[in-house]
């Protein structure tokens, strides 16, 4: 849970997996590693993550995640003809966020409810979707769905409305499989940042957002 942003230092019992990442969510380009290091240390705490038993509570992942560094997916990097793409950073002219918070109001046998907002933000242009979420804490898996869109410029709302059928397909979210549904598996879950890989192939790093 990030309620406040967070210091990041590399700490001498981090592995060098570990120390790679939090050097990639430095502010500082200088610092930063090269993307194809970011991507083989990511693909090493994956199998990493994968042997882990322990559980992680939704908990771990409530606040707000910046996006800092992609890959693409299995489609578009098939497409260009090679393995794993070498990544890239986002530039610091758009901000991408995830925000998660819990839904107390839905108990699940299996999961925890709860919902998510993803927010692009280009030159006082604000475009979010959001929707239900479930977090399956033994297998780090979270599936979630966009069933509402909002625009803002300047921090004005100019149009806010349901997408995909709205609360009917909130209802019918909870009952469909994961199989049908789109996901983060999560590999790391850090105060100060958090890694997945998607449905589609492609991994990703955000970093814990500064609180407004």
């Amino acid at each position: 849970m990030n309620d406040q942003a967070k210091v990041t230092r590399t700490s001498p019992h981090l592995s060098s997996d570990q120390a790679i990442i939090e050097a990639a969510i430095e502010e500082s380009k200088s610092s930063r590693p090269q993307p194809e290091a970011v991507v083989k240390a990511l693909v090493n705490l994956e199998k990493v993550g994968k042997k882990a038993t322990a559980t992680v509570s939704y908990k771990k992942l409530l606040g707000k995640w910046q996006l800092c560094f992609i890959t693409g997916t299995k489609k578009t990097r098939q497409r260009a003809g090679i393995m794993l793409g070498a990544g890239r950073y986002l530039p610091n002219w758009i901000k991408i966020h995830l925000s998660y918070q819990r839904n107390s109001d839905l108990s699940l046998s299996d999961a925890e409810a709860g919902y998510v907002e993803n927010s692009v933000s280009i030159a006082g242009l604000t475009f979010s979707l959001s929707g239900p979420t479930k977090f399956f804490p033994k297998q780090k898996l979270l599936a979630f769905d966009f069933m509402s869109l909002k625009l803002q410029i300047g921090g004005k709302v100019i149009y806010s409305g349901n997408i995909r059928g709205g609360q009917d397909s909130f209802d019918q979210f909870y009952q469909e499989p994961i199989k049908k549904q789109a996901f983060f598996r999560y590999f790391v879950i850090e105060d100060s940042y958090i890694a997945a890989r998607g449905r589609g192939g492609g991994l990703a790093i955000w970093q814990a957002a500064i609180s407004d």
